[in-house]
């Protein structure tokens, strides 16, 4: 099972407006363990960055401008998310900036039905509860200390571990996916042994009853 867990930054709030996306992250997830497979790069948007975004991301037009358009590196990208399940923190948000930019170049469009939105699930599993990536990063301990600013590959990677935690944690997915049985587990190489087939003798009986006499407070007696 392939998973992709993707995040971007953009020039603003809304594509419809004509902002444009300005950095992509994404990690490669192979039964929700990650792989170490990153996909990440930064975007000449072909346009201001608002005062806003770039308090937000720390990123500007003058940064940027030395990057590939987005039409660079759509084919790499693409190649990248094909054929996964895209893991998403708001994903209407990010899948309507990526359609926008796919649009313009006759790109196949992404469905936000087909991707899993991780605010969704968090609304689910604590109703009323903050739902923002920070607020569920101090739910789950995972270390924040990188993210100064909003950067689409740290974020992706935050992601990565409050999906995993929404989804049960690692060890559950472990268990899930049958990995213990892959794991280095101790055999011992015994001949097999037919099961006894006599009775009891008199002897082993009492041997039996005197050690019984030996335990100090068993548990049978209690419960008797």
């Amino acid at each position: 099972m392939r998973e992709v867990a993707l995040d971007t930054e953009t020039t603003g709030l809304s594509h419809k407006d004509g902002h444009r996306i300005i950095e992509i992250g994404c990690v490669e997830l192979i039964n929700r363990i990650p792989t170490g497979q990153v996909y990440h790069c930064y975007i000449n948007p072909e346009r201001d960055v608002s005062p806003g975004a770039s308090a937000v991301s720390g990123l500007t037009y003058e940064f940027l401008k030395d990057f590939p358009a987005f039409s660079s590196v759509a084919s790499e990208f693409h190649k990248f998310i094909q054929e996964s399940t895209l893991v998403i923190h708001n994903a209407p948000f990010d899948i309507g900036f990526i359609n926008a930019e796919f649009s313009r170049l006759s790109l196949p469009m992404l469905e936000v039905k087909d991707a899993i939105d991780t605010v969704i699930l968090s609304r689910k599993k604590f109703p009323g509860q903050p739902a923002n990536l920070d607020a569920l990063c101090k739910r789950f301990g995972i270390d924040l200390s990188k993210r100064t600013k909003h950067g689409a590959l740290v974020d992706a990677e935050l992601l990565c571990e409050v999906y995993i935690e929404l989804m049960g944690g690692r060890q559950a997915e472990l268990f899930a996916q049958g990995e213990l049985e892959k794991s280095n587990l101790i055999t011992l190489n015994k001949p097999y042994r037919e099961p006894r087939t006599f009775a009891v003798n008199e002897n082993e009986s009492y041997e039996h009853e005197e050690f019984l006499k030996l335990l100090k407070d068993p548990l049978w007696k209690k419960l008797s």
